[in-house]
């Protein structure tokens, strides 16, 4: 007799991952209200794309860096531990930001110092807590967690970009306004998410227990070049986030091409979230559960022509809607890869195969923006844009013979992704 399916909100049962998601909320609304203000106070200064493209190097650069280091100590060190320590960093760098915001500074290098320190705690923090929410719930609640994280990332994503963008043009007392006040906003919620983290009674400690080598560091990268169906999930991301992104041209469609200044700019930057968190909410009742592989490919497919339609828009409203296409169709396939990869890794080794997987999302999102900034110098924001739509369909395509085990990935449960592993790997997994 089949068990009965797990309500909506099955994850939410248990104390510490309610704690925890609070205080995701919290730091991704300040980290997102955070960018809008950087990018904006950067484009002001100089109004070049490629400014706002070495924005996004800046936060990339750690990633490759510092990413063997990060992996390990998410598997060698207590998580929780390692996410507080880089989150009390972040919030050092948000306070200088703050200084450098309210003291006007012209110096565009310090603004890339910071976010290069900023970088470098994401670096570290992404793996520890990609690693850890396994640990706050059973395993028959791991999916529901992570379509509730997905969507709890994406609730943050409406409202930091839109609340960042309305405080841009607000003042308030003792002559705060502009990036600086949404600046000490981010601190304060940095400073909340220390203290409900602190709160959290899992205590996880040391998960690898080998003696340190080379080749216990590289272990994460080993297992995903060897696991055919994690590296083609990671990589079809890879190239369609970094050539479809379009975060970074944000302010110069809103300034430049659609006229509707900062607040426009928050509408723009709002809109993926929103059509990312209506579908979250319907996966939250509607789980995925069949032909895995199948829907993601559909899903970038998606990804990559939403994108073309808002490079040839010249309506706000229609550029929203096309933002609401791709925040949806990416949603689909965030949960689906953060599924597959926790899922499909021993749990010993999660944190060094997180954090190769963050350094792709890096390069997908941080070093993304790069690429926008620098595309768009040559060939103008649209052309980059709708180019950048263009490349994620010819990725899309090429994927699907590169990695046939993604596309007939089927159940998002540990037994049937290890065994697809198992059967289709490029040398046997140990």
């Amino acid at each position: 007799m089949p068990l009965p399916a797990a309500p909506p909100t099955a994850a939410f049962r248990h104390r510490d991952f309610r704690r925890y998601q609070l205080a995701r909320l919290l730091a991704i609304l300040g980290a997102e209200a955070q960018s809008v203000a950087v990018a904006w106070q950067v484009y002001q200064l100089t109004h070049r794309p490629l400014d706002l493209g070495y924005t996004g190097l800046a936060l990339f650069l750690p990633g490759p860096i510092f990413m063997l280091a990060a992996g390990h100590a998410a598997d060698r060190f207590d998580r929780r531990n390692v996410i507080l320590i880089c989150y009390a960093l972040q919030t050092v760098a948000s306070t200088w930001l703050f200084f450098l915001g309210y003291h006007h500074t012209h110096n565009l290098w310090a603004i890339y110092s910071v976010l290069f320190f900023i970088g470098m705690g994401r670096t570290f923090s992404g793996p520890a807590s990609s690693a850890f929410v396994p640990h706050l719930v059973p395993p028959e609640d791991f999916v529901n967690a992570v379509t509730w994280g997905a969507n709890i990332f994406q609730t943050a994503n409406i409202a930091g970009p839109a609340l960042g963008g309305v405080l841009l043009t607000l003042t308030v007392p003792f002559g705060l306004s502009g990036p600086p006040l949404v600046y000490l906003l981010c601190i304060v919620l940095l400073l909340a998410f220390l203290a409900l983290v602190a709160s959290l009674h899992i205590r996880i400690g040391r998960m690898e227990h080998g003696r340190f080598s080379l080749k216990l560091v590289l272990a994460g990268f080993a297992y995903v070049w060897r696991a055919r169906l994690i590296l083609g999930a990671i990589t079809l991301d890879l190239a369609a986030v970094l050539l479809g992104g379009c975060t970074a041209l944000m302010p110069v469609f809103a300034q430049d091409i659609l006229h509707t200044g900062a607040r426009g700019l928050g509408l723009l930057r709002a809109a993926p979230a929103i059509g990312a968190l209506i579908i979250s909410v319907a996966l939250t009742w509607i789980p995925l559960r069949r032909k895995a592989g199948r829907n993601m490919y559909l899903c970038v497919t998606l990804f990559g022509l939403s994108i073309i339609l808002f490079g040839l828009s010249r309506s706000l409203w229609l550029s929203v809607f096309a933002l609401l296409i791709y925040g949806g169709s990416d949603m689909i396939s965030v949960v689906i890869r953060g599924s597959l990869i926790q899922l499909a890794t021993p749990v010993e080794m999660r944190g060094r195969v997180s954090a190769v997987n963050s350094v792709f999302l890096g390069a997908s999102n941080e070093f993304g923006e790069f690429e926008s900034g620098v595309t768009a110098q040559w060939w103008g924001a649209v052309r980059a844009v709708v180019f950048g739509g263009i490349g994620t369909l010819a990725v899309t395509g090429l994927s699907l013979f590169a990695f046939p085990s993604l596309r007939k990935a089927d159940h998002l449960t540990a037994e049937s992704l290890l065994a697809t592993i198992q059967s289709d790997t490029i040398e046997p997994v140990d």
